[in-house]
């Protein structure tokens, strides 16, 4: 998998399927080279407003499809 083309760029959708953001980056495991966290950046006005990045777990990760769905409370107790 080209990380780049696979995940750059995708929406990341809450529990609720609510949009909130974009994965900008990854974060990998310097001695696996897994992949530990999702960078998201804000989408559209939210975007432009709020500079500052956030980073989600790979463990909160639900699905990476078209686009990614990340867990609710249900999925993690």
């Amino acid at each position: 998998m080209r990380i780049r083309d696979e995940l750059f760029g995708k929406e990341v959708l809450d529990a609720e399927i609510q949009i909130v953001g974009k994965v900008h980056d990854v974060v990998l495991d310097k001695d696996t080279y897994e992949i530990t966290d999702l960078v998201i950046k804000g989408s559209g006005l939210s975007e432009q407003i709020k500079a500052s990045e956030d980073l989600v777990p790979m463990e909160l990760v639900k699905v990476i499809g078209d686009k990614i769905l990340l867990k609710g409370e249900d999925d993690i107790l």
